[in-house]
C-alpha cells in the first residue's frame, strides 16, 4: 500500500547505483518514498542499474570520505530514513585497496552518523553490516551474539563501522540498525563476484562465446539468498515503534536463509540450469583469485528477524541462480 503524498516519507540512499542500492531504491519507490540518491562524482557515470528509475531518484553528488558532502547532502534531502549502502565492498580488492576501503568503509560511515547526529538526530539510520564479519567462525550457525573474527581488510572496515553505529545509537540515542547480511545476488551482481562471474560465464559457454570458468576456492561454503528479498529486512528494520526499539534492544539482526551451499554446489546447480552434468570440464581453479586468509563457512540464523520483523527469504537458491543465468544469457545475446 502507497503512503499518501502529504506523509510521503523521504529516505536518502548512499550507494544508491550498487545492487542493493539500487533494489532498495525499486521498493521504496513502490512503498510511495521520495528517495535521494547519493552517487561519487565521476567522468562516466554509472547508473545501469538504476536507468530505469533514474527519473524518479533525486540524485546528490557526494563521497563517503568527505564529511562536508554528506552534511550538504542531509540538507538537500532532509530525510526521515538514511540507509548507508556506499562500500568498497569487494573482499578481494580490499588486500591491495586496504587504506581505500577504510576510509570509504569505517571513516565514513562515522562522518554519516556525525552528520546525521549534528542535522537531526531523529532520523532512522541503516548500517549495512556483513557477514564477514564474522570470519573464522566460532560458532554455526552465526547469530546477532556471536563473536566476530574478521579475515579481511574489508570485514575490519566494516566491523568498526558497525560497532560505531552500536556506539551511536547507546550514546546518542539515535535509531540505528545494523543489518548483518549474509551473501546476497541478483542479476545486478558486479561481474568481479564469485556468483555473477559463474552465472555469466556459464552464459558465455553456451553461447559459445567462451570454453573455461577461472574460479578460486570451490570449497568455501555460503549462506546464499537474493538481494530484493533481502532489502525488504533493510526497510522493516527502520519500521519498528521507536519506544519498542530502545527499550527491547532490538536494533542489530541476521538477514540469511539459514541455509548453506558451497561454490562447488553452486556451480553444479547453476550449469544443471542449461543442461550442461559435467560441469568439471569447464571450471579451472586459478591461484590469483585465492585469498589471503580464506572464510570457509558462513551460515546466519535468521530467527529473529523472523520473529521481530515477520522477514522470511521468499527465494530459494536455485530460483535466483535461474533469474540470473537467464539474464546473462540474454545480455550476452546482444
Amino acid at each position: 500500500m502507497k503512503l499518501k503524498n502529504k506523509t510521503k516519507k523521504r529516505a536518502l540512499i548512499t550507494g544508491v547505483n550498487g545492487m542493493d542500492g539500487s533494489h532498495l531504491a525499486d521498493f521504496l519507490l513502490q512503498k510511495g518514498y521520495e528517495v535521494f540518491g547519493l552517487e561519487r562524482r565521476s567522468s562516466v557515470l554509472n547508473r545501469t542499474n538504476t536507468a530505469h528509475i533514474q527519473d524518479q531518484i533525486k540524485f546528490i553528488t557526494g563521497d563517503m570520505t568527505d564529511k562536508n558532502s554528506l552534511q550538504r547532502a542531509l540538507k538537500i534531502s532532509n530525510p526521515d530514513e538514511v540507509y548507508n549502502l556506499a562500500a568498497q565492498s569487494f573482499v578481494g580488492s580490499s588486500w591491495t585497496l586496504a587504506e581505500q576501503t577504510t576510509k570509504v568503509n569505517s571513516l565514513g560511515t562515522l562522518y554519516l552518523l556525525e552528520a546525521i547526529k549534528d542535522f537531526n538526530d531523529q532520523i532512522r539510520f541503516y548500517q549495512a553490516s556483513t557477514s564477514e564479519m564474522f570470519g573464522k567462525v566460532v560458532e554455526r550457525p552465526q547469530r546477532e551474539v556471536t563473536p566476530f573474527y574478521p579475515r579481511s581488510p574489508y570485514a575490519v572496515s566494516k566491523l568498526y563501522a558497525h560497532w560505531m553505529t552500536k556506539n551511536f545509537r547507546e550514546s546518542y540515542g539515535i535509531y540505528a540498525c545494523c543489518g548483518i547480511l549474509f551473501n546476497h545476488e541478483s542479476e545486478r551482481r558486479g561481474k568481479e563476484f564469485v556468483t555473477r562471474k559463474i552465472t555469466d560465464g556459464v552464459a558465455k559457454i553456451v553461447l559459445g562465446i567462451e570454453d573455461k570458468i577461472a574460479l578460486g576456492n570451490l570449497d568455501a561454503k555460503r549462506d546464499w539468498g537474493y538481494a530484493p528479498d533481502y532489502v525488504e529486512a533493510m526497510w522493516l528494520m527502520l519500521q519498528q515503534d521507536r519506544d519498542s526499539f530502545f527499550k527491547n534492544k532490538v536494533g542489530d539482526f541476521i538477514v540469511a536463509t539459514g541455509k548453506c551451499h558451497s561454490v562447488r554446489q553452486f556451480l553444479e546447480y547453476s550449469f544443471q540450469h542449461v543442461g550442461i552434468s559435467n560441469w568439471q570440464d569447464y571450471v579451472v581453479q586459478d591461484p590469483r583469485f585465492m585469498r589471503p586468509a580464506e572464510v570457509d563457512y558462513l551460515q546466519g540464523d535468521p530467527t529473529k528477524a523472523k520473529q521481530v520483523l515477520g522477514w522470511e527469504p521468499k527465494t530459494s537458491l536455485n530460483e535466483m541462480i535461474s533469474k540470473m543465468i537467464d539474464n546473462d544469457i540474454r545480455l550476452n545475446s546482444k
